[in-house]
């Protein structure tokens, strides 16, 4: 997703794409914003560079629970739609940098769409499960599972239940 060029040739032909990749680092990151931001961000900018340049007629971002759920000012009582974005200010003070990543690529994709006349669709999974592309012991989502099994995982409650 990083190489313009190759994405661009890759959707030559394609009437629909679907972007789904995104770095989901397992362990503490040296450098957030080189690590994440960069690849996350850049990634998409590239995804929606080649949709316009190959005229690519719909765009759908597999997104992430993680774009929504991080907003301690939402009011708990209140359903979460496509009107309720993580804090991104929220993300940086709690080094939530997946959830900022993917909040940005998604605002961004959507902005992107709407001013240059690609039909961007995105959803927003919560856990992923299912076989591994690389083998690793235990995934991200998987990882997310076993800590609430655990009764574990704070970052995953409303702040005012921690």
């Amino acid at each position: 997703m990083l190489d313009y060029e190759t994405v661009a040739a890759a959707f030559a032909g394609c009437e629909g794409v679907f972007h789904v990749a995104t770095p989901v680092p397992d362990q503490k990151m040296v450098d957030p914003q080189k690590e994440m931001m960069e690849p996350a961000v850049k990634g998409t900018m590239n995804v929606l560079k080649a949709c316009s340049a190959t005229k690519v007629h719909k765009l759908i971002v597999v997104s992430s629970i993680a774009t929504n759920c991080f907003n301690p000012d939402w009011p708990r009582d209140k359903i979460k739609d496509e009107s309720c974005w993580s804090d991104k200010e929220f993300c940086r003070q709690t080094e939530n940098w997946y959830s900022l990543a993917k909040t940005e690529a998604e605002e961004m994709a959507l902005e992107y769409g709407e001013k240059n006349g690609l039909h961007v669709v995105t959803f927003c999974p919560g856990l992923v499960f299912g076989p591994l592309l690389k083998h690793v012991a235990v995934n991200t989502s998987s990882k997310v599972l076993v800590y609430m099994i655990k009764g574990s995982t704070p970052q995953l409650m409303h702040h005012k239940d921690t």
